[in-house]
């Protein structure tokens, strides 16, 4: 009798389990059988599944922070004291010109690419492990901290004679710091005469830094827009992003012409790629070619997969974090300089001027397109820089980068190339 029953228990015991197992299966399936039949057709499938749902996490723990677990709007004040702005970009997208306007204003403190001393202090390091660092560096210096600079200065005394492209820096070069500018004189700065001006500490800099309303950084050493989302969040930063986007055609033709000054960067990106992830290397060229050439256009494949990332990540942001942030093609800036410049300034609550209109314009209607100093900025013809790549990139340089960048180049709005060059 107690035989039988033990049977009988252990078989129940047994049943019980199993439909235990069985649960989640039979749920998991009715979820995707209702979201299938929404639609009536199969849903396509996104290149970053779990990206959205980590996304809107992201947010949502914004909203808790600031005290919003309600889900109402992060309260942004864009009248506040001080304005905190980043031209995130990448190279070789024309980043230098958008800076070069900032510079100019004469509200404006502008600093050109000051995470390049991480990078160079701690190389070959990859560039994903020193986001930390460059955010930190971002930190200090919106709050007119310069001693982080100190950091990765090794032994080399910090001074105005060193940062911030210097030579070229409207403050810098501007009393009180230097006699060699006007700062409400519209003009690039003279290299020679500014190279003459007296090292000052930067602590000098520092006082100068918090006179003025608008401090802008531009730099290309952000991988992903999530890095700068503690300081989006941070009420005393309140950081506005500006996103410089180009034809990725034109960033690889760029790229491929100024490869012996990007190998080291390069390097370093593909570094942070990590070992699970399966890049399909579209880009990556014969063995008939140097490695310089290798190493930078390997590394085109991972600013795509960023580029989209970095849309993905606003288009599931809240309101707040969509109206502190501009999103600009380098191709309308140049294309229509004078419109583009409005909607700059508008957006960082800063006034145009005839002047500054006048040198945008001059800017993008120069003579020519090459020069030997790939990073120099000077007037241009617009149109030449917008389509260069069609005549300096072959068929199956092309089709690479739109079969790889395809996605991006559709959110942009870049058509893929219709007509059929020989190489």
């Amino acid at each position: 009798m107690k035989r039988r029953l033990h049977k009988k228990y252990l078989i129940l015991i047994l049943a019980y389990s199993g439909l235990l197992l069985l649960i989640p299966y039979v749920l998991d399936y009715r979820d995707k059988s209702a979201q299938h039949g929404k639609q009536g057709l199969p849903q396509q499938q996104p290149r970053c599944p779990d990206l959205e749902n980590t996304v809107a996490l992201l947010w949502d723990a914004g909203y808790k922070l600031n005290g919003s677990s309600d889900g109402a709007e992060y309260a942004v004040n864009r009248s506040q004291s001080r304005i905190h702005i980043y031209l995130h970009a990448t190279w070789r997208t024309g980043s230098s010109f958008l800076g070069e306007l900032f510079n100019q204003h004469p509200d404006v403190f502008y600093l050109y690419e000051p995470m390049w001393h991480i990078w160079q202090a701690l190389y070959p390091g990859d560039a994903g492990s020193l986001q930390g660092a460059v955010r930190d560096m971002m930190n200090a210096l919106y709050r007119c901290d310069f001693s982080v600079l100190k950091l990765y200065a090794g032994s080399q005394n910090i001074t105005t004679s060193f940062i911030f492209g210097w030579k070229m820096n409207k403050v810098i070069c501007s009393e009180p710091l230097c006699e060699a500018h006007k700062r409400h004189e519209i003009g690039l700065v003279k290299e020679d005469q500014c190279a003459k001006c007296q090292k000052r500490d930067i602590r000098d800099l520092e006082r100068e830094c918090k006179k003025y309303k608008v401090v802008v950084i531009k730099g290309v050493r952000v991988l992903d827009l999530s890095t700068l989302v503690p300081l989006m969040k941070d009420p005393a930063i309140n950081l506005q992003i500006i996103q410089l986007f180009r034809d990725p055609r034109a960033v690889h033709n760029s790229r491929l012409k100024s490869k012996q000054a990007l190998v080291k960067e390069s390097i370093q990106v593909l570094r942070s790629k990590k070992q699970n992830d399966k890049y399909k290397r579209l880009l990556v060229p014969s063995n008939r070619v140097n490695r310089a050439e290798s190493y930078v256009s390997s590394a085109m494949e991972l600013i795509c997969d960023n580029w989209l990332s970095d849309m993905m990540l606003v288009v599931n942001s809240p309101p707040w974090v969509k109206r502190n942030y501009l999103r600009i093609r380098y191709e309308d800036l140049v294309l229509h300089p004078m419109e583009e410049l409005q909607r700059l300034f508008r957006f960082s609550n800063l006034s145009s001027s005839p002047a500054l209109e006048r040198f945008a314009l001059n800017m993008t209607h120069g003579h020519g397109y090459s020069s030997d100093k790939p990073f120099l900025i000077s007037s241009r013809d617009a149109k030449e820089a917008i389509y260069a790549w069609r005549e300096r990139l072959n068929v199956e340089q092309i089709n690479q980068v739109e079969a790889y960048c395809s996605e991006v180049m559709r959110h942009l709005g870049y058509e893929k190339n219709s007509v059929d060059k020989t190489t």
